[in-house]
């Protein structure tokens, strides 16, 4: 509880604005866009358009946040999540929505590597615990978001709903005023501002344990999305209760989210590699056994393992990442790690899909978990090494 409470403002801040953007993401955001009269293939588009504004943004916000600080950085991104959902109110054409979810997104892509970068500012000690901690306000955000917005549809307009999510997101504002800003890099007036935040970005993209770890990720989130996109469809050409995968997936965020402390602290102790590489080792024996269960046990066994390995992966990837990078490009390292992870979240239902194309749903998990214990048997002989860069 002692790292709780070092992280609890910026925790409470990213837990308010978090829910509130998932309040105007799912179900609210297909909703208006259908009243709109978007096409599948637009709408498609207008879901996924503020993940790419990351994927190209973070790297570049990071080394700003490095450059000028953090807290600055906070606060800009925490103005976007509140006036961007006022915004909705002037939208009348699906080519307006995306236009306003790109700007939208922004408040994503800067709260994404700042706040993970400001935490790693406060103290070397525990490190995953508190990203551990810290997450549990971004895990809580994607389950509370859709259940309030849900209910809240059933009185107002989808627009209205928007409008309520900007309110919300003020109180955001109280905590990240109150924090101490971080000391930024020392900005040198001989070189021009794009040198200086390329430079950033440059010994952000030399860091080894940004590509290790965005690589890592990217594959765990090509497995988790793969799930995500086609074990519903595979269960309703099984006569499986779709109700019954809406628990499944449920119960497994629950998990991810109550272990990820647990899971960060294993990390601070035993070093990052090895709940990485066993946390990546579950999720690949758990993933045949989504496609081949035979009852709701299996099922519910495989989940409940699945938001175990996350839990042991995400906290101590991320703790490697900071551990090993050189202070004054902690943002942009960062943006870069999470410019990898939001490539696997797209790429993970297309690669699936072509998987599943080709052979059939049992065959594609598991090869896909089979992939997943090969890579985290790989990361498993490699230890040594990688411990001892992070000490050097």
């Amino acid at each position: 509880m002692r790292q709780l409470r070092a992280v609890l403002p910026i925790t409470f801040a990213d837990f308010v604005v978090r829910s509130a953007y998932q309040m105007g993401k799912s179900p609210l955001l297909p909703i208006f866009a259908a009243s709109l009269g978007a096409s599948d293939v637009s709408l498609g588009f207008i879901v996924s358009v503020s993940t790419c504004t990351g994927m190209i943004l973070k790297p570049l916000i990071g080394a700003f946040s490095d450059l000028f600080g953090q807290r600055l950085w906070l606060l800009v991104g925490t103005t976007f999540f509140v006036v961007m959902p006022f915004v909705y109110q002037f939208v009348h054409t699906p080519i307006q929505l995306a236009v306003v979810r790109i700007v939208h997104g922004l408040a994503t892509t800067i709260y994404g590597p700042v706040t993970l970068a400001y935490i790693s500012q406060q103290s070397p000690k525990y490190l995953a615990e508190r990203i551990g901690w810290f997450s549990i306000a971004r895990s809580g955000g994607y389950i509370v978001g859709p259940l309030v917005a849900s209910w809240l549809l059933l009185t107002l307009s989808p627009a209205t709903v928007y409008t309520v999510t900007g309110f919300f997101s003020i109180l955001a504002f109280f905590p990240i005023i109150g924090l101490t800003e971080t000391a930024p890099a020392k900005i040198k007036p001989s070189y021009s501002l794009a040198r200086q935040v390329f430079e950033t970005i440059y010994i952000g993209g030399r860091t080894p344990s940004a590509w290790l770890a965005g690589s890592l990720q990217s594959i765990l989130y090509v497995a988790l999305y793969a799930v995500k996109t086609f074990l519903p469809i595979y269960a309703v050409s099984q006569q499986v209760n779709i109700a019954i995968v809406g628990s499944l997936f449920a119960i497994q965020e629950i998990t991810h989210l109550l272990l990820k402390p647990w899971g960060g602290k294993i990390g601070d102790r035993k070093g990052y590699v090895l709940p990485v590489s066993f946390g990546l080792a579950l999720l690949g024996l758990a993933l045949p056994l989504v496609a081949s269960a035979q009852n709701y046990v299996y099922l519910l066994a495989a989940f409940v393992v699945m938001g175990l390995a996350q839990a042991l992966i995400v906290p101590s990837m991320t703790a490697l990442v900071i551990k090993w990078t050189d202070k004054k490009s902690v943002g942009a390292t960062l943006g870069l790690v999470g410019t990898l992870t939001n490539a696997g979240k797209v790429a993970g239902p297309i690669i699936a899909g072509v998987l599943i194309n080709w052979w059939q749903y049992s065959i594609t998990f598991q090869v896909i978990g089979f992939f997943l214990v090969i890579v985290a048997l790989g990361l498993w002989v490699s230890n040594q090494f990688w411990n001892s860069q992070i000490d050097n």
